[in-house]
């Protein structure tokens, strides 16, 4: 007997009967925010996914047919489906969330690590300024202008073992000054 009463409230609210809305809403409001939250286990998302339910059914956005079952199965599978879609919904903003906290903590150095940059690279430029001309040369085109060592010796006019010899004893002066330096972490 409720069936038939659930299928002529909707009839009457297709036609927007403010009246046959609130008796279907005081019937079927406690049984959807309790399906919603066993789905979504979070009070709030339940009480969103009733009301949207709610007022998808004014809107008329879905049809009721009498045909293929029950009102309270139909509105029950709509409420089913409104919950999965707002816990994917709430999953992707969490997850942005997640990506944009990572971003600002990327993107702030600690002072003590721009100090630390800082002082390296004073120490590496001093370093280097003690090689001769051509280990400078060889240094700055390979490590930074990011040449190969074939294109150095290309341009330099040397053969390429010399450009490797140059490379490998700069490496050596280099490491031997910056130990000097206090700094025994460096590796060629």
């Amino acid at each position: 007997m409720v069936e038939n009463n659930d299928a002529v409230l909707y009839e009457r609210l297709a036609a927007k009967d403010k009246q046959a809305f609130e008796t279907l809403y005081d019937r079927y409001e406690k049984l959807l925010f309790s399906f919603a939250f066993k789905i979504t286990k979070d009070r709030g998302l339940a009480e969103e996914v009733m009301q949207d339910v709610f007022v998808k059914l004014w809107n008329g956005t879905h049809a009721f047919e009498s045909s293929k079952g029950k009102f309270s199965s139909w509105l029950l599978t709509i409420t089913r489906n409104k919950a999965i879609d707002m816990i994917r919904k709430y999953a992707k903003h969490e997850h942005v969330e997640l990506m944009d906290k990572d971003a600002l903590i990327s993107e702030e150095k600690p002072v003590d690590k721009i100090i630390e940059w800082k002082e390296d690279r004073e120490l590496i430029r001093s370093a280097v300024s003690e090689l001769n001309v051509e280990q400078q040369k060889v240094i700055d085109l390979f490590y930074f202008k990011g040449f190969s060592q074939q294109k150095i010796s290309e341009k330099c006019g040397v053969p390429l073992g010399t450009v490797k010899g140059r490379i490998r004893l700069a490496l050596k002066h280099l490491r031997e000054t910056l130990e000097k330096g206090g700094r025994s972490d460096y590796e060629a």
